[in-house]
């Protein structure tokens, strides 16, 4: 069941695989910076298993749902620009919005709770290696072809999050 979890919503999946993307693309080479590289997806992941195991503790967050979709906006326009913030703030930043996906995640989440929250945090890994394999695979593409690759994966992952905010704005109005 904590394998899966991941995989059932768009949301989660988007962010995930967005960070693998963005922690590619916002490093300049990869084979000289492991640690850069992988960072963010560590971060996210760590930070995903605490907000799990405080959301399957009861802990609830304010304005959950208004930041998972605030997170992929923001992925998503870092993927499209490439944009390269310093290590400690991109990784901060991805945390942050870890800690909101884990909460929404262990709330979710029922049975055995090691079993998943591993199962959780694997999948999460795995969908964290796809983003980076296909930042990867864009690298291998001409430079323009790169660009625009870039461009339209990043504006559709924001255009789906300012698509899930828009519930969340019209109720504040």
């Amino acid at each position: 069941q904590g394998f899966s979890h991941p995989l059932t919503g768009l949301d989660h999946l988007a962010a995930m695989v967005s960070v693998g993307l963005w922690s590619v693309m916002s490093t300049s080479t990869p084979n000289t910076h492991t640690w850069r590289l992988a960072s963010k997806p560590l971060a996210f992941a760590l930070t995903l298993l605490i907000g799990a195991v405080a959301g399957m503790a009861g802990l609830s967050l304010p304005g959950v749902e208004p930041m998972i979709a605030a997170s992929l906006l923001v992925l998503g326009l870092l993927v499209a620009s490439r944009a390269a913030l310093p290590a400690t703030v991109g990784t901060g930043l991805v945390a942050a919005f870890a800690a909101f996906h884990g909460v929404a995640h262990g709330q979710e989440l029922s049975g055995h709770a090691l079993a998943a929250l591993s199962g959780m945090v694997l999948c999460t890994g795995l969908l964290h290696a796809a983003g980076m394999l296909g930042g990867l695979a864009l690298r291998a593409l001409p430079q323009l072809n790169q660009r625009w690759a870039e461009r339209l994966t990043g504006a559709g992952v924001a255009l789906f999050g300012a698509t899930l905010m828009a519930p969340a704005i019209a109720a504040a109005l």
